[in-house]
């Protein structure tokens, strides 16, 4: 599919056949990054087993496990409502979302009573841009990607957080199953409305190549159609601090982004870990922000784990 309309904010019952793990999503992030705190509002919805799962994560650098973190709701399995539809809804995991602009414009919510209110509108910079290559890890699902500018407010108890920052969204529909074959990140940076990439990579031996992505530089959007992403990690809790991602797009273009680690919290999706991180960075010497979400098979994890050398690993008290 290489175009998103405003039917598309809706959701996609008809087109999913009888496929238990056939699935649609909805993903929004924002951040502070003054205060090194990023934020999610993610919906997983699988229409053929009636389930919604997700909800909201809010961080800073204070803990990264998502029990320590400033707040996390993630729910697997409640029951689907049918009464309404994606682009004018409020779910049972404490999300809203409503078009108020198709393909544009939405307003967006959480509530769990005095823990967490969020409040914020997300106002596209440029249209949903299309998976476009075989090679990415969504596979033949439908998938779009589309940067923003988010406003509102998050509420923390007595705490509020205004935000008013540039950030990502995705919407994908189609089949999705529990497990995640390989490991693979989805990158995002942007420093204005004319500059920031999206670099989707996956592994080949020890070269990690961007399979998809594309590249905003002064205002014109291409593909990128080759690079790699290079990552330096903390020898203790194996996150990513720095990342260099080198690319070239479909107009010969160079990207060149250099990282570094605000904060950052570890999501565990199904058989599946995202050590998510918010990023400060140097998009061809333009300032910007974004995330890093470094995914990877829970088994592959674990071995990486076991085999960083007993003397970098914290000792016990």
């Amino acid at each position: 599919m290489t175009q998103f309309t405003p039917r598309d904010d809706d959701f996609h019952f008809a087109e999913m056949g009888e496929r238990w793990w056939m699935t649609e999503t909805c993903w929004f992030s924002f951040c502070k990054p003054e205060e090194r705190l990023g934020g999610w509002l993610y919906t997983m919805v699988r229409p053929n087993i009636g389930t919604v799962s997700g909800g909201a994560w809010v961080w800073d650098d204070t803990a990264h496990l998502p029990w320590e973190a400033l707040y996390s709701a993630n729910f697997s399995a409640l029951q689907l409502p049918r009464e309404g539809d994606l682009s004018d809804i409020r779910l049972p995991t404490g999300v809203s979302i409503r078009a108020v602009e198709p393909v544009i414009i939405y307003d967006l919510g959480f509530e769990d009573g005095n823990r967490c209110k969020i409040a914020l509108r997300f106002s596209a910079v440029m249209a949903p841009r299309p998976l476009r290559s075989g090679g990415s890890p969504f596979g033949s699902a439908s998938h779009f990607d589309q940067f923003g500018r988010v406003t509102g407010e998050v509420r923390l108890g007595q705490r509020v957080v205004a935000i008013d920052c540039l950030a990502m969204r995705d919407r994908s529909w189609g089949a999705r199953p529990e497990h995640r074959p390989r490991k693979s990140a989805y990158v995002t940076g942007i420093a204005s409305a004319r500059d920031g990439f999206l670099a989707v990579t996956r592994w080949n031996g020890d070269v990690e190549e961007i399979a998809y992505g594309f590249m905003i530089l002064n205002g014109e959007t291409a593909d990128l159609v080759s690079g790699r992403r290079i990552v330096q990690r903390d020898p203790e809790h194996g996150w990513v601090t720095n990342i260099l991602i080198e690319g070239r797009d479909e107009l010969g273009r160079v990207l060149e982004a250099r990282g570094t680690r605000l904060s950052g919290i570890i999501i565990n999706r199904h058989s599946f870990i995202d050590s998510n991180g918010l990023i400060a960075w140097s998009i061809n010497g333009r300032t910007g922000y974004g995330e890093d979400q470094d995914m990877w098979p829970v088994h592959d994890w674990a071995d990486f784990r076991r085999r960083v050398p007993a003397r970098r690993r914290a000792s016990p008290v």
